[in-house]
């Protein structure tokens, strides 16, 4: 398992760099209203859209009864009319369902009419969220007339790259000197983050490869 899988957050307590996405998400958790709905999450990557993707995900299925595709080129006409179907039924555990669709702008013109619907109609016990980059975003609208309502069915939670320099220089150091990776300073995990532009994946591949034991990173 790579360092990134190891020490995801699996709550929002645990989200580093993001405390207004998380607020708004932890209100909808206190008033019980987190399901329902669709969730639409920008930003850059390695910034946590997956992360969060699934953390609201858990909150309303388990793990076994949440569909998540890793791009959006996989949900074809046959996964579309599964979708439909997953969200209706309940399951055992929490009893809800959930979908995730990641890279959300590679979704095809057909799919977003179809998912205009179906977004009406998302059943109090299921969810369904989208993640996607700011660009690709731009890019779905620039491409596609049905965007907008699209987005328009969604709460959107667009992911901030203001000030995760410092919290994921913190973040990445903490997780190295637990594996016994570590032996720089901090000032050494900054530049990291400014390296790998605020990408919280690419600097623990970084710090597996071994990059901050002994010599300058």
């Amino acid at each position: 398992m790579t360092l990134y899988e190891k020490y995801r957050p699996r709550t929002l307590a645990q989200v580093v760099g993001q405390p207004k996405t998380c607020a708004q998400l932890q209100g909808l958790i206190d008033r019980n209203a987190l399901a329902g709905k669709a969730y639409w999450i920008s930003g850059a990557s390695g910034t946590g859209k997956t992360t969060i993707a699934r953390i609201i995900a858990l909150q309303v299925a388990d793990d076994w009864a949440t569909l998540e595709y890793d791009s959006a080129d996989q949900v074809t006409q046959a996964e579309y009319e599964r979708i439909d179907q997953w969200l209706k039924t309940y399951s055992l555990g929490k009893g809800g369902r959930a979908v995730i669709i990641n890279e959300a702008h590679g979704l095809r013109k057909p799919i977003i009419r179809q998912l205009l619907g179906l977004l009406e109609r998302i059943p109090h016990h299921s969810v369904v969220v989208f993640t996607t980059t700011k660009d690709g975003q731009e890019a779905l609208f620039e491409d596609y007339d049905d965007a907008a309502p699209l987005l328009s069915r969604c709460c959107k939670l667009p992911l901030t790259n203001q000030g995760l320099a410092k919290a994921f220089a913190e973040h990445v150091m903490q997780v190295a000197r637990a594996e016994g990776l570590d032996g720089q300073p901090i000032e050494a995990y900054l530049k990291l983050a400014s390296r790998c532009r605020n990408n919280a994946r690419a600097m623990l591949v970084e710090v597996e490869s071994g990059c901050m034991i002994g010599g300058g990173a």
